[in-house]
């Protein structure tokens, strides 16, 4: 991990939606520390500030992607950035997904919204050993088709199993409408040896942790990724302070069992 920004170039930008861009930064000289999935950097806008931003992907020689939805200054900045343009990273920071504690059994994902982003490495890394682990089935939720991202890997996701509901279909849409708890009972798991892994708006995630919680998931088998304002990425500035824990460094992934009293703390 480094405290101060290392410059990557943006090698490719791949709009997602209307508002939602992934962009896949190369190091400009050396590269950050291995990044797991999960875990999340501090991309700097030049000018404009910085924030934290989950990795999307992990590739070959340190390249990073990450996908970022224009909401505030400095997200509009970097969903503005070309090819060519450089940013500053810093990283990586946060507890990660820990997929290889899920190895031998099934591994569930259940994403809502941009939630799907820092899950996509997890998914990455259950694909790339099958022979590792159980059943693996991926569960999505958007609010429109226009809104899902990644579509075009969900083909090679449903050779395991994936499924996506949307909240308000649009012309044309023959798939599910509803939450995404609903999509729980189509998806084939043995609860007392699945590891899920949840991440999306915390309603999604009080909803999903307690439905599998009744289908027998073990607490501490129900992963969460929270969010809260992180301004410094090592826990000394107390801005993602959420209850005990500062999630820039004991977060974002927790166990259900922790995140389940947490999430009725609501963020200032």
């Amino acid at each position: 991990m480094t405290a101060a920004p290392l410059p990557y170039r943006v090698r490719d930008r791949r709009e997602e939606t209307g508002d939602v861009v992934t962009l896949t930064l190369e190091p400009a000289g050396g590269p950050l520390a291995p990044f797991a999935p999960g875990r999340f950097a501090m991309l700097y806008a030049f000018g404009v500030g910085e924030i934290p931003v989950s990795v999307s992907r992990i590739l070959d020689g340190g390249a990073l992607a990450h996908t970022v939805r224009a909401v505030g200054a400095v997200s509009r900045a970097l969903y503005g950035l070309r090819p060519g343009a450089v940013v500053g990273v810093r990283g990586p920071f946060g507890t990660g997904w820990d997929a290889a504690s899920a190895r031998g059994g099934d591994v569930l994902v259940v994403a809502g919204g941009i939630g799907l982003a820092p899950l996509r490495p997890l998914v990455d890394a259950v694909l790339a050993e099958p022979q590792a682990f159980g059943r693996l089935s991926v569960l999505a939720g958007a609010r429109t088709p226009a809104d899902l991202l990644y579509p075009e890997e969900f083909p090679a996701w449903r050779r395991p199993f994936a499924a996506v509901t949307v909240d308000r279909p649009s012309a044309g849409w023959t798939g599910r409408v509803g939450v995404v708890t609903a999509l729980l009972a189509e998806a084939a798991f043995d609860p007392a040896r699945t590891t899920a892994f949840v991440c999306g708006p915390e309603v999604m995630i009080r909803a999903t942790g307690r439905a599998l919680a009744h289908r027998g998931v073990p607490q501490d088998r129900i992963r969460v990724s929270l969010e809260r304002t992180m301004r410094c990425g090592t826990g000394h500035c107390g801005h993602c302070q959420l209850g005990p824990l500062l999630l820039c460094r004991d977060g974002p992934v927790v166990g259900h069992d922790q995140a389940e009293s947490l999430l009725s703390v609501r963020e200032l």
